[in-house]
Parts: C-alpha cells; sequence; structure tokens
C-alpha cells in the first residue's frame, strides 16, 4: 500500500532528473532523454522507438535505471513503441522520430577519374574490391596528405556500390549528431547511418576531441561490423597517429584494412595537365613546377580549361607563365643554380670551372655536385659539364666523399639541405 501511494506522488520528471545526475550528460541525452516515461502499477515504463534502443539501454544503462527507480518503490521495464503511435512531422515527440539527412550535391564519382600509378595500385584495388562487395576488410581505413586523392576514391566506391551507401564528411556527421540530440530525433539519426549497405566518412579526424561525438561513431562502427556491412573512412593520418581519440577507436580504425594514398607524382600531374588539352611536352613542364598536391594541381587544370574556355585559344609556354604566376615554382637552369650556389660558398664561377685544386674550391665544387644530383635529372656526366666539364667517375667520386663528410659534418650538412631545399 505505501509503494503504490508513492507512486501516485511521484512525478516522472523527478525520476528522470534522478537518473541525470547519476549519468554522463551526452549518454544521459543521447539515450535516456528521449525515451517516454510512464507509471502505473508500481511498474516505471520507458518506451524506446525502435527495438535497437531498447537493447542498447537494457545492456548498457539498466544498472543506473533499476538503482533509481528502487529508491521509489519501482521496478523497470523497457519497451518498444507501437507502430500506430501518432508520429509528429518535427519528430520531438519521442514516440517515434523522422529523420532527413540535409540535401547534399552528388557526391558519387567514378574510378576513371582517379589516374592510376603504381605507388596507389593497391589502395585502388582495395576500393574496387570494397565496391564490388567482395571484401572480407572492414572498415577500410585510407590515409594520405591533403591532395592525394581520398575523397575521390571515396566518391568512387560510392558511385560503383550496389544497394543504399549513406556517405557523410566528418564535418557533417558532428553537424548532424548535434542537430539530432537539439531536435531530439537522435534514434532516427542512428537508423538513418545504420540503414544502408555501405557507410563511407571522409575526413574522420574532423570528430578528433568531440567526446560524445565519438562515442556515438564508435558504437555505429561496431554495429554495422556486427551486421556485415561495408565501413570506408579515409583520414590525414594512419589510425595510430590521430591525436584526440582513445586507443579503442584507434583500434577499431585499424582493425580492418589500413592503406595509404601517396601525393601525386610528376608522371600523374603530367596527365592531368595532358587530359586538360596541354599538349604532352608543355604539360610535362608545368608538372615540374607545381607542387606534389592534387588540390592544386586540380586548381591549375581548372584556370587552364577556364583560360581555354573563355578565350578560345590554346595554351603555350608564354601564356602558362602568364596566367600561372602565382602558382609555379621558378625555374632555374642548372648554370643558374652554379653560379648561386658559387655566391653562397664564397667561390668565383671562373675558378669553379678551372683545374684549381685547392682545398676549399675541390671542396665546393664536390658539394655543388651533390646539390644537382638532388634537384636535377641530370646524369653525373652531365652534372660535370656545368662544374668544369668534369667526367663520370670525377662527378662520382666528389659525391660519394661529401655524402660520407654529411655524417659527421653538421655545418655542411644544413647548407647543402638548405641549397637542396631552395632549388627544388
Amino acid at each position: 500500500m505505501q509503494a503504490a501511494s508513492l507512486t501516485r506522488q511521484v512525478n516522472p520528471d523527478e525520476i528522470k532528473s534522478a537518473i541525470s545526475s547519476r549519468m554522463d550528460a551526452a549518454c544521459f541525452s543521447a539515450w535516456i532523454a528521449p525515451l517516454s516515461f510512464n507509471l502505473f502499477d508500481n511498474v516505471l515504463e520507458l518506451c524506446a522507438p525502435n527495438q535497437f534502443t531498447a537493447d542498447f539501454v537494457s545492456m548498457t544503462h539498466m544498472g543506473v535505471l533499476n538503482a533509481v527507480a528502487a529508491e521509489y518503490g519501482l521496478d523497470v521495464r523497457i519497451s518498444v513503441a507501437q507502430p500506430k503511435t501518432i508520429v509528429c512531422k518535427n519528430a520531438n515527440d519521442n514516440n517515434a522520430q523522422t529523420y532527413s539527412a540535409p540535401a547534399e550535391k552528388n557526391n558519387a564519382g567514378d574510378f576513371d577519374s582517379f589516374i592510376t600509378y603504381e605507388e596507389n595500385a593497391f589502395v585502388l584495388s582495395a576500393c574496387k574490391k570494397m565496391a564490388a562487395g567482395a571484401a572480407t576488410f572492414s572498415p577500410l581505413f585510407i590515409y594520405g596528405p591533403a591532395g592525394c586523392g581520398k575523397t575521390v576514391l571515396a566518391a568512387a566506391i560510392n558511385g560503383a556500390s550496389n544497394g543504399r551507401v549513406v556517405m557523410m564528411s566528418g564535418a557533417m556527421f558532428v553537424a548532424e549528431f548535434a542537430r539530432a540530440l537539439h531536435d531530439r530525433t537522435i534514434f532516427a539519426f542512428k537508423d538513418y547511418c545504420r540503414n544502408c549497405d555501405t557507410f563511407i566518412l571522409d575526413d574522420v579526424q574532423v570528430l578528433s576531441g568531440k567526446r560524445a561525438t565519438c562515442e556515438e561513431f564508435l558504437q555505429l562502427i561496431i554495429d554495422l561490423r556486427a551486421a556485415g556491412k561495408n565501413i570506408v573512412l579515409t583520414s590525414n593520418a594512419a589510425p595510430g597517429n590521430l591525436t584526440g581519440f582513445d586507443h579503442r577507436v584507434q583500434s577499431l580504425f585499424a582493425s580492418g584494412l589500413v592503406v595509404d594514398v601517396v601525393a601525386p607524382t610528376r608522371a600523374v600531374r603530367r596527365e592531368m595537365f595532358v587530359r586538360a588539352g596541354v599538349n604532352s611536352k608543355l604539360a610535362d613542364t608545368i608538372a615540374g613546377r607545381v607542387p606534389a598536391d592534387g588540390h592544386v594541381t586540380s586548381g591549375v587544370v581548372n584556370k587552364i580549361r577556364a583560360y581555354t574556355e573563355i578565350m578560345g585559344a590554346g595554351i603555350d609556354e608564354t601564356i602558362v607563365e602568364k596566367l600561372l604566376a602565382d602558382t609555379l615554382k621558378k625555374s632555374k637552369s642548372p648554370i643558374v643554380m652554379v653560379k648561386s650556389m658559387c655566391e653562397k660558398l664564397g667561390v668565383s664561377y671562373d675558378a669553379v670551372c678551372s683545374s684549381g685544386r685547392a682545398r676549399a674550391l675541390v671542396l665546393a665544387r664536390q658539394m655543388m655536385m651533390v646539390v644537382l644530383k638532388n634537384v636535377t635529372g641530370l646524369s653525373l656526366a652531365e652534372i660535370g659539364e656545368y662544374v668544369g666539364g668534369r667526367d663520370h667517375a670525377t662527378v662520382m667520386y666528389g659525391i660519394d666523399r661529401i655524402e660520407k663528410l654529411l655524417t659527421t659534418d653538421l655545418v655542411m650538412s644544413a647548407t647543402i639541405a638548405e641549397m637542396i631545399e631552395e632549388y627544388k
């Protein structure tokens, strides 16, 4: 009789407040707050919108729920909302929820847009296998520096996969998770992410340091893997090098197949310019003067295409120098490099090209050989021509001598490294 009397006096909001005080705020907001609280016959009934939510709350938070309910003389029962309950279009009545992803531009691509080259053959094959649904690994974790083509590969998987694909950027996942919490449509958002055959998240590093979002994403990956779904993640660093994630998340990211994408090589950049309509010889020249960054290269390609479309004229070397002056690295011929190094090392160009054998002069000449070897594609014989007509054997000996000295002479090592970086 006392328990029944107590039940009539208890307000469900009071019980909810007591539960909140014993739980992490993010967990309470995500899992408990949206539940419907009902009291009858000494029972606290919590109504969940779907079976997944009911099972998760029962498995994870039942200890806290039972402890609080016992203080009020109540038992706890978790049920699932019946499909005939009233549906609110704004999805904020906690009984039935709907979620609509924000409108996004089409992010489906194709593998032909990714230029194949030896260094990235493995990652490309793994992506195609994942898209075909034949992969035995999940998640597929793709990492690499900015501009290497991670997003292109993710979009290609999206375009080539059968079944329903959910593709989000890391920033979008964070924003939509926060919106779902605010609108009290978190369970509908969970269902939206899980109701797919392939889930793709681009730039997972954006989740770094966001505790509640990381917890939700961790559970999402666990659920998708348990259901045998395909998971694709991209990042700017390998799982073990990500910051702001705990070990559980890092180990889960690394539990499938981890593959890296290298920055586009000169041959790849050249092919991109050829596809933009630049002749082969000029494309090779531009490729050598553009950074190994896919974003920068794409910007150059777009500028070239825009010029030809607007001006109705082709591209030649003169136009390239003017059009891309803000992007291209200044080109320096070997002879210009040698004369510049003479000034830095305090020797005259005439002395370098002479037959002089003074120790300081020979050392400077050999240092120039090392720099030319590292920043040009010249053969040893060609390098010899630019430092006074030395033969192949002399250049080889000089380079070998300097490379041995670099291990002990820190000043020389720093000087050569500085010149190499300047003339690259």
